[in-house]
This record gives C-alpha cells, sequence and structure tokens, in this order.
C-alpha cells in the first residue's frame, strides 16, 4: 500500500506538505501543489478515510436537508452552502426532506447515523411544538424560515421586512391595488406566507390603503403551475388591481405566464414582484423583480455557526444563536425598472 510518505519522496516534499494539499490548506505554492497531485496520480495514493476519522472523531460531512431538490431556490441555497463549507474543507450531503414535518424528523434523527459531523436543515414543515425534538447531541443549524425559539442556532430570512419592502416598491411604482399570491389564509401556524402576509399588511397601513380581502389569492402549493393558475383566476375575477406580490419568485414566474394567457400586460396593467431573488428572475421576459435575501451571507453564516459548534465538542454548549440576514429590492421590468 502506497503511503503518504512514499509520495512525500517522490514529489520532493515533506509528509505534512502532502497533508496539507490533501486537506486543501490554502497556503501551499501552487507549483508545489501542482507536483504533489502529480505524484498522487502516479502512485495511485488513495487517503485512509477510516482511518483519518478515527484519529480526528470527524468525517468532514455535514449534512444538508433541503424540502425539494428540484426548487431553483434550493438549488442556489445548495450551491453557496457548498462553496462555503469548502472553506472549511468540508464536504455536503445533500438530502430532500420533502418539504414535510416527517421528513425534517428523519433528517434530524438519522444524521447521527449517517456519520455527518453536523447538519443545516431548512425547515418548512417544523413547528412551536417541535421544540424538544431539537435537542440533539451533535451540531444542527436551522435555516430558512424564523418560526419559533429553539435550542439550536437558527440563521433566517427577513420575512416580514422583505415582504413589506416588496410591496412598498410596488406602492412606490404607483399601484394601489395590490393582490398578494401566497400560500393560504392565515391561520394559528406561523410559516413562510403568513410572515410575508404580515409584511404586505404593514406596508399597505404605512401607504393608507385599506386591505381588501378579495386581492388575497391563496394557492395549493408554492409553485409555478398554481403562480399561474392564480395569476388567471384574480384576472377574471372582475376585482380591480393594478399590483401583484408573489411570495416567491417561482410562484411569482409562474404568475407572469398566467397573466400573460389572461392578456395582463406586465408591467402595463400590472406589475409584478417576487421573493428570493433566483437567478433565473433575471432572464426570463419581462426580467422579475425580487427581493434578494442574499444567499451568500445566509449561508456562510450558517455553515460558520456551525464550524462553530463542532470547535466547542467537550465544551459547555454556548446559548443558540439568531442571524436574521439583510435583504435589497432588485426592480427589474416586471415592475416598470
Amino acid at each position: 500500500m502506497v503511503t503518504i510518505q512514499d509520495v512525500a519522496r517522490a514529489a520532493g516534499v515533506s509528509a505534512m506538505t502532502v497533508s496539507h494539499v490533501i486537506n486543501d490548506h490554502p497556503h501551499v505554492k501552487t507549483e508545489t501543489r501542482a507536483r504533489v497531485l502529480q505524484a498522487i496520480t502516479d502512485l495511485d495514493y488513495r487517503v485512509n478515510v477510516a482511518a483519518r476519522n478515527l484519529r480526528t472523531g470527524r468525517t468532514g460531512t455535514i449534512g444538508l436537508a433541503v424540502p425539494e431538490v428540484d426548487r431553483p431556490y434550493y438549488g442556489q441555497l445548495a450551491a453557496e452552502i457548498i462553496t462555503a463549507a469548502a472553506r472549511h474543507n468540508l464536504k455536503v450531503a445533500i438530502e430532500q426532506t420533502g418539504a414535510s414535518r416527517e421528513g425534517e424528523l428523519d433528517a434530524l434523527a438519522l444524521s447521527r447515523n449517517r456519520l455527518y459531523d453536523g447538519l443545516i436543515l431548512s425547515t418548512v414543515g417544523l413547528g412551536p411544538a417541535d421544540t424538544d425534538l431539537l435537542k440533539v447531541d451533535y451540531p444542527v443549524v436551522i435555516l430558512g424560515e424564523r418560526i419559533f425559539d429553539g435550542p439550536v442556532d437558527h440563521v433566517a430570512m427577513p420575512n416580514v421586512e422583505g415582504a413589506r419592502a416588496a410591496t412598498a416598491h410596488l406602492i412606490e411604482q404607483g399601484c394601489r391595488r395590490i393582490a398578494l399570491i401566497d400560500g393560504g389564509p392565515p391561520g394559528d401556524e406561523v410559516d413562510v406566507s403568513s410572515l410575508r402576509y404580515d409584511g404586505y399588511r404593514e406596508a399597505l397601513a404605512e401607504a393608507g390603503i385599506p386591505l381588501d380581502s378579495r386581492l388575497l389569492v391563496h394557492i395549493d402549493g408554492l409553485t409555478m403551475e398554481q403562480g399561474a393558475a392564480a395569476a388567471r383566476r384574480v384576472s377574471e375575477s372582475g376585482v380591480e388591481f393594478d399590483g401583484a406580490f408573489c411570495v416567491t419568485d417561482t410562484v411569482a414566474m409562474g404568475a407572469l405566464r398566467g397573466f400573460a394567457d389572461a392578456g395582463v400586460r406586465v408591467p402595463q396593467d400590472v406589475k409584478v414582484i417576487g421573493f428570493d431573488n433566483i437567478a433565473e428572475g433575471a432572464y426570463i421576459v419581462p426580467s422579475l423583480s425580487s427581493i434578494d435575501p442574499d444567499h451568500a451571507l445566509m449561508a456562510s453564516t450558517a455553515v460558520r455557526f456551525l464550524v462553530g459548534r463542532l470547535a466547542e465538542k467537550g465544551k459547555k454548549r454556548q446559548v443558540a444563536r439568531e442571524f436574521i440576514s439583510r435583504f435589497t429590492v432588485v426592480a427589474r421590468e416586471s415592475t416598470g425598472g
């Protein structure tokens, strides 16, 4: 079996330098790195991962559990998490929870068995009643919606603030009859739709615009298909409207299709804004105005929190931290930008 010392002799460097190259340390000269990598290839050297894990007590892999891997938002989020984790020499294993409470609980329960060093969980199903289930013996960071207090670190979306800004942007563009396309009527459970409804309602109140329940368009799922159906429905309802705030960009892109089907021009007849600023929004016609919650900052903060918890191993656990991301309004063609 080829050893790290064999690679070091072949490359003319120390075993420590080979270790630095294998672990992707940044302070290795480019030419030295290339020489070591060539020696690894020539000798067919394989890292003994099991031995390294036993020695360090770590696998070098963290888990990322997201509701749906085929949604543009979660794909963009996963890419940012992978980039942020790589800066800490960590790999990311991605799993899908199906946007359900049961799937999220499974991710929590199985992370230890899957030998992750820690878990970043993007949750949409868990609620206040599940707080005790988050009391696990390995690091967990909740990512996404701020819906309850819990015993783990949380990196949250600026839901209320961003929705308020989105609605205010439509008002600034001259809209006075603004439809809200969201995931359901406000209820006892706090979720992304209810939080963004709060921001929408606050912006209307601040502008002195009365809330019209006929402009609240509820859909069964935050999909393009549902967004398109909602846009057609409100267009055919006979209710006057000149703006639409969609609670996600995915819904908003569907709504653009629905308005086009109904002969409603964007932005001439109705101005549309979404939330998330997914990359695809800049390239559709018309390009989509949106709220950008700074995915890169959210990802790097979530990974930083997780790495910090890993460093606390064996120490007294510190108080759970919360971070609410900043945001910007990105004005594009769909609101006349």
